[in-house]
């Protein structure tokens, strides 16, 4: 697999804090007889800190720990 690069950090960042706005607005939602239940809050502010993280080491320059599906590979 081939590392992760700033753009695609990025993307994970944005994402992941989409996410945290939208559970700031309301963990969930029922409409008619289906209910919607977004993910748990504290595993949202873990992915934002880990992609922080990554984008700030990336904007370095520097390659120090690759990841794979949000997880640091040692």
């Amino acid at each position: 697999m081939a590392g992760i690069t700033l753009a695609d950090a990025e993307a994970q960042l944005t994402t992941w804090l989409a996410a945290n706005t939208k559970v700031a607005s309301g963990q969930g939602y029922t409409i008619g007889t289906r209910t919607l239940t977004r993910a748990d809050a504290s595993e949202i502010l873990q992915q934002v800190e880990f992609w922080d993280a990554k984008v700030k080491a990336l904007s370095r320059g520097t390659t120090a720990g690759r990841v794979r599906l949000g997880t640091p590979i040692p």
